[in-house]
């Protein structure tokens, strides 16, 4: 008896993606099913990058499908694929980023820009295009943090080519200005200025564009929020009472402008001693998860208060890169592939398809 369509989808609904917590049939990431007699070949198309994930979920696939009663070959392809989705209303995504993501918080401090870099390089190491803007203006980080020197080239003397480092697109202010000058510049002229890094350097076909913003919740990153076009927020706080009261308000901003929160990273959640390794709570605990209970938002993951992250960041190789396979990096990666997974839930980006209206008076 030959095996059927159905008989494929019956088995594939059967199986859970580790990640997403939902079967292939209803999250519709099955393409290309074909059974010839007994033989069957299928792709499951994922909307997140998961280089280190697709060789366990194509066994896992290939597994629920050779039990299949007289069952032949079975081929089956595994890939990522990620799509723009929607931004703030009246604003349109870039041509050459699919989706920015704002890693922000209420106060400095926090460890954001930290989180933010280790973020744009475990998506990176998932295997997606990722491009990072340093947008604290007052305070660039980025460079030391990627250990990037010098000036970025232009090519047209109109636009720049971005800063790259450990597979990252970087774009900063601190590549044009003397490390030791402060910014003396108001409010406006920030703007300004982060608008031209976005606009002005030339991006390449960015899956995800990670944006460090600056801290506070002020004029600002209010206007930031309304004028760049954000697919998501992440805040970043610690269990710190303080620290949670500014990033409560930090929240509340993206909320006001329409941009969704994908969640809330706690850093510094414990400290680890770095001689016996004992763990404390020096920053206090459950901050984190009862503002996301509070809001209703989703907490992503506790990073440690350890010597390492610091040490490998002030380096210029962030832990995703200098411990890859170590703990802290595999928390990091998680967050990054929560959130991404969060990034492909949200409606698709349908303004490209929609046909410019023209009206001419003859």
């Amino acid at each position: 008896m030959s095996i059927t369509v159905e008989d494929v989808k019956a088995a594939l609904a059967q199986v859970i993606d580790p990640n997403t917590h939902k079967d292939f049939v209803s999250s519709k990431t099955v393409k290309n099913l074909k059974v010839d007699g007994n033989d069957i070949s299928l792709d499951i198309e994922l909307g997140y990058p998961a280089k280190s994930q697709i060789d366990l979920i194509r066994k896992s696939v290939l597994a629920a499908l050779r039990v299949l009663p007289g069952v032949g070959n079975v081929s089956v392809g595994v890939s990522s694929k990620i799509i723009s989705h929607t931004v703030q209303r009246g604003l349109k995504p870039m041509s050459n980023v699919k989706n920015i993501i704002a890693v922000a918080s209420g106060k400095g401090g926090v460890g954001k820009s930290t989180t933010a870099v280790n973020l744009a390089l475990a998506l990176a190491a998932e295997g997606a295009s990722v491009g990072m803007l340093d947008a604290d203006i007052y305070g660039p980080s980025q460079p030391m943090m990627l250990g990037i020197s010098g000036q970025p080239k232009t090519l047209d003397g109109k636009s720049m080519e971005p800063m790259e480092n450990h597979g990252l697109q970087v774009s900063s202010i601190g590549f044009m200005i003397d490390p030791d000058e402060p910014m003396v510049w108001r409010g406006p002229m920030v703007t300004q200025a982060l608008q031209q890094l976005l606009d002005q350097t030339n991006w390449r076909d960015l899956d995800y564009l990670i944006v460090d913003m600056p801290p506070g919740t002020g004029d600002i990153q209010l206007t930031l929020s309304q004028k760049v076009p954000v697919t998501g927020a992440v805040i970043v706080t610690t269990p710190q009472d303080i620290a949670l009261l500014d990033a409560r308000k930090g929240l509340k901003m993206f909320e006001k402008v329409g941009i969704p929160i994908l969640g809330v990273v706690e850093n510094m959640s414990t400290h680890i001693c770095s001689n016996c390794g004992h763990a404390e709570e020096i920053f206090g605990a459950g901050g984190g998860a009862k503002m996301c209970a509070d809001f209703g938002v989703e907490f992503l993951g506790a990073l440690p208060l350890t010597m390492a992250i610091r040490q490998q960041t002030d380096s210029g190789t962030p832990t995703v890169v200098a411990e890859p396979d170590g703990p802290v990096a595999a928390i990091y990666k998680q967050i990054a592939r929560t959130i991404a997974i969060k990034v492909a839930e949200k409606a698709k980006d349908m303004t490209s398809k929609f046909p410019s209206i023209v009206i001419k008076n003859d």
